[in-house]
């Protein structure tokens, strides 16, 4: 703390006023520098199609090498063993995970996915997706991109609305 304090140009004192707890300037770092990708796209095409946005960001999970990726393990990891940052990290997650149902919402109104999925569920699947590219970086284990992105686009491709106007029986 005193080293962030410093580096901040603030007393430890000013820090603590600021910050309840180290947990507590551990999760607003996370809000501050955490990945936006996502929320970025979204904001620049917002009429783009859902399951383009989760493959364009898929895409990239693997190659992902940003400091706040390495600050998001750091923080699980912290949350694990400490109860004052898994509160939190847990309202953190929470937050991420509603953003992200609501983005499957969004994309089940619009038609783009089935409507008996569980956004919660789809979200917690990428949000470990997401959590999981912090730890498997590319020198761990490198992967094809294009084998990457065939794989992707059949996973969004499955999340799509099934054709229930077809015959039984019949091709789709």
């Amino acid at each position: 703390m005193a080293d962030i304090a410093a580096a901040a140009g603030v007393s430890n004192g000013a820090l603590y006023a600021h910050f309840g707890s180290k947990a507590e300037l551990l999760v607003a770092a996370l809000r501050a520098h955490g990945p936006r990708l996502l929320a970025t796209l979204f904001a620049a095409e917002p009429d783009r199609p859902i399951a383009d946005l989760l493959v364009d960001v898929g895409r990239r999970l693997p190659h992902r090498r940003e400091a706040a990726g390495y600050l998001i393990v750091e923080a699980l990891v912290a949350a694990r063993r400490d109860q004052d940052v898994a509160l939190p990290m847990r309202d953190y997650i929470g937050e991420r995970a509603d953003w992200l149902a609501g983005l499957v919402h969004v994309g089940q109104a619009a038609g783009e996915l089935d409507t008996t999925l569980s956004p919660d569920a789809l979200a917690h699947l990428c949000l470990l997706l997401a959590m999981g590219s912090a730890l498997i970086t590319p020198d761990l284990h490198a992967v094809n991109d294009e084998e990457w992105t065939s794989l992707l686009t059949r996973i969004v491709g499955a999340l799509a609305p099934t054709d229930t106007t077809a015959p039984t029986g019949a091709p789709q």
